[in-house]
């Protein structure tokens, strides 16, 4: 990955937003609707590795698992370190 890399996301009640719609998370982990749909919270970037692959034929098809709700509390529960 490249260190100048940039992740953009317009999902401001995420607690990794920041402003200028910048994702603030050390890792982010996207996958296909339909398996994150089926997938506890649990799964995230950490567990990116032993995962299958979930081909899509679009972008519609996505989506973000590393969301955490701002103020929620639930900053740690991806063992993600989250700023």
């Amino acid at each position: 990955m490249a260190q100048n890399q940039q992740i953009m996301c317009s999902v401001n009640s995420c607690h990794y937003w920041k402003s200028g719609n910048r994702c603030d998370a050390n890792m982010i982990m996207v996958t296909a609707d339909s398996f994150a749909s089926q997938a506890p919270d649990r799964i995230d970037a950490p567990t990116a590795a032993t995962m299958s692959a979930t081909p899509t034929q679009s972008c519609m098809e996505t989506c973000c698992k590393t969301f955490v709700p701002k103020g929620s509390g639930r900053e740690q529960v991806d063992n993600v370190i989250k700023a």
